[in-house]
């Protein structure tokens, strides 16, 4: 891997932390001033652009970084790619990038679940995901808590996000792990395994919850035939990698 610039480089304790637990929060990714100029712009190209999901959880714009120039700035920002390279520790491409958002008082959260079952890729072990808070997020407002060490349990088929037994129905040992919850300011940025159980509070508050999610992949990644909003469109056949210019090398 090529040498990480000085000022993007992340503290060894973080890259130990994230390596062991499967998430970590880096504080002031983007100023306050930047991160409320990118809600701004994700609350319009979400309007603007079509949704993949519109439903009492959240609200999902997919693949923006295709359509909309500002949130392409974000999801290829090169501090952003820098710290995922420096904790996945291997080359990365980028899967895809999505605008989530939580209306006010929504009243749902997103359950535990894992990502990556959800994803057609074989041969990514070390999917990493960033997860950009463009507002503050407070636990009442919708932030993320995780279940630290549980991101090597790669087994575990599809889990449904709107049913709150449904991971542990699966694995039931798992309702007995720590869990660790992460109010983030605006700007900051949590990273988290593909396979790390996570989940969102509901947002009881009169504001809008606003994130950007970038998901990034092995470098070495293939289509394993499993349909996908992503790669429904390409006609794809099972065993292709996952590469240029839709799926860049970040």
């Amino acid at each position: 891997m090529s040498v990480e610039p000085a000022e993007f480089q992340l503290p060894a304790e973080l890259i130990e932390a994230y390596r062991r637990d499967g998430f970590v929060k880096v504080p002031g990714l983007l100023s306050r001033d930047e991160a409320f100029r990118y809600r701004e712009a994700a609350l319009i190209a979400s309007e603007k652009f079509p949704k993949l999901s519109s439903y009492s959880i959240f609200d999902q714009n997919v693949n923006i970084w295709r359509v909309d120039e500002t949130m392409r700035t974000l999801t290829l920002l090169p501090k952003l790619q820098s710290w995922a390279r420096q904790l996945a520790g291997v080359p990365l491409r980028l899967w895809h990038d999505q605008i989530l958002t939580k209306r006010p008082h929504n009243q749902a959260p997103t359950e535990f679940h894992q990502d990556q079952p959800y994803w057609p890729h074989a041969e990514s072990p070390n999917s990493i995901s960033a997860w950009i808070a463009l507002g503050d997020i407070p636990v009442e407002r919708g932030c993320m808590t995780f279940i630290p060490q549980m991101q090597h349990r790669n087994d575990l088929p599809m889990q449904n996000l709107g049913d709150p037994r449904s991971l542990f129905e699966i694995c039931p040992e798992m309702i007995y792990e720590r869990r660790v919850t992460l109010p983030l300011q605006a700007g900051d940025v949590t990273f988290h395994h593909g396979r790390c159980p996570h989940m969102a509070n509901a947002n009881a508050t009169d504001e809008a919850r606003v994130a950007h999610a970038v998901i990034m992949m092995d470098a070495g990644a293939v289509f394993n035939g499993v349909g996908h909003v992503v790669t429904d469109p390409l006609g794809l056949e099972a065993g292709t990698l996952l590469a240029g210019e839709l799926f860049p090398a970040i």
